[in-house]
């Protein structure tokens, strides 16, 4: 298969050397027609679930104060695979390869994991307040 876009053809050796695994395919055909354009989507990053681990907390964390703003039900769009302003640095660290592979096509990571195919369920890396987010491809083009 060819990869449809320069920044995924960028994307994908970064993605394998940080470890990343994740089987996608782009399921609009191996290259766009001649004189096509292949256009990304939006994406839409829903905050699903906030925890807090209090004995973690106590036990291994020194003080911290304002250490996340994500609230249960707030939604971001993502531009393409742009990062929304106002989503947390470390939450986009998590997820930005599933919206940059979202945004260009990519479906069914992992091979059947999520039951809508074109999102994935990703919680960012704060051990102590994981915080799980969905993010979706929206049928709306990018900008």
């Amino acid at each position: 298969m060819q990869i449809v876009n320069e920044e995924l053809r960028r994307f994908i050796p970064i993605a394998k050397a940080r470890g990343f695994h994740c089987a996608f395919s782009v399921k609009r055909g191996d290259e766009p027609p001649k004189g096509a354009a292949f256009q990304m989507k939006k994406i839409k990053i829903t905050v699903m679930k906030k925890i807090r681990h209090e004995d973690l907390i106590a036990e291994y964390e020194n003080p911290i104060e304002n250490a996340c703003d994500m609230e249960e039900g707030q939604i971001f769009i993502a531009n393409g695979w742009q990062k929304p302003a106002g989503l947390c640095q470390s939450a986009w660290d998590s997820m930005s390869a599933f919206v940059l592979g979202l945004s260009h096509g990519a479906e069914d990571f992992y091979e059947g994991w999520m039951k809508n195919k074109k999102s994935a369920m990703i919680s960012c890396n704060d051990g102590f307040r994981p915080v799980s987010f969905l993010v979706e491809t929206l049928d709306e083009d990018a900008d």
